[in-house]
């Protein structure tokens, strides 16, 4: 009967040792990856994307203004009864610049203007032509000095039916002489590099007519394309009244200027276009002074080349 508790005994441990066994909990491993060490250029953030770089709009080049060559050029104008003049247009140093027609007198022809032509025009150069005469407006060792900042573009012509000095005008044509003073002007508007609205008129005799005349009618088509008009011995010579052509240009708002330059005995024109109340009308009467060209002479005061020059800087500003 001994043997019946050892059986049990023995046959509980089994039964103890099994259900140990299928309740053990296997451990969990836990793995860990070795710490990696980064470069510096992985640690660094990359920079912010940009938009690329737009290319800006090159600018253009400056157009350099061209300046003619200051050579005298041959043209040709015709008149509103189609007759053919012949002048000489003498290039400013600068584009847009103002400028000057000059009329000659009775007894010459354009040739009358050579050396003063290239005076206002300024440029340092000579004038290329064989002046036909000796007579003080062709020696230009005692002209005035132009301003520095001064270079005017200038406009001679000859008169139809007028030769050099030697020979002058053949004839009296009143008429055709203002078409012809008419036509000048209105040719200047258009000549190369100038300024359309900046134009003077300066004349000697015939030519002091015609510069009032002609500064007048081209108003009267373009409203202050004239700015004035200087006369040496103006006298009523192209058939119209010098003293009503003041009145009319002093009409104009403001008043084209007008500047009458002439000897004590020839100065009644001038006092009787002054009354006529054109506020931008001067007179001068030069003591020792003559007719027409003979006012372009030195030792004169006050000194008709000068008041020319004081002319154009208080006209073509």
């Amino acid at each position: 009967m001994k043997s019946k508790p050892i059986l049990f005994v023995v046959s509980l441990f089994l039964i103890l040792s099994l259900l140990a066994a299928c309740t053990k909990t296997t451990p969990t491993t836990v793995m860990t990856e070795a710490p990696v060490e980064l470069t510096e250029a992985e640690i660094t953030p990359p920079p912010a994307e940009t938009a690329a770089p737009t290319e800006e709009p090159t600018a253009e080049p400056a157009v350099e203004a061209v300046v003619l060559p200051p050579d005298p050029q041959i043209v040709t104008i015709t008149t509103s009864d189609n007759f053919t003049l012949t002048g000489y247009y003498y290039p400013a140093a600068v584009e847009n610049a103002p400028v000057v027609v000059l009329m000659h007198w009775m007894v010459g022809d354009h040739n009358d203007w050579n050396e003063v032509a290239v005076w206002l025009q300024n440029r340092g150069f000579k004038n290329p032509f064989e002046n036909p005469g000796s007579d003080p407006w062709w020696d230009p060792t005692w002209f005035p000095t132009v301003p520095a900042e001064k270079s005017y573009a200038v406009l001679t012509f000859s008169f139809r039916d007028c030769q050099p000095y030697t020979a002058g005008c053949q004839s009296v044509q009143r008429e055709n002489w203002l078409k012809d003073a008419q036509a000048v002007m209105q040719f200047a508007r258009g000549l190369e590099g100038v300024d359309a609205n900046r134009i003077a008129a300066i004349g000697s005799s015939i030519g002091a007519d015609g510069a009032a005349d002609g500064c007048k009618l081209l108003n009267d088509e373009f409203p202050g394309a004239c700015q004035g008009a200087l006369s040496l011995s103006p006298g009523d010579f192209l058939g119209v009244s010098y003293v009503n052509t003041i009145q009319q240009l002093g009409s104009n708002e403001p008043p084209t200027a007008a500047w009458c330059i002439t000897n004590p005995a020839e100065f009644g024109i001038c006092e009787s276009a002054e009354e006529e109340g054109n506020a931008a009308f001067k007179g001068f009467s030069i003591p020792d002074g003559d007719h027409g060209n003979m006012l372009l002479r030195p030792g004169l005061d006050p000194l008709p080349m000068q008041l020319i020059l004081d002319f154009l800087d208080e006209t073509l500003k």
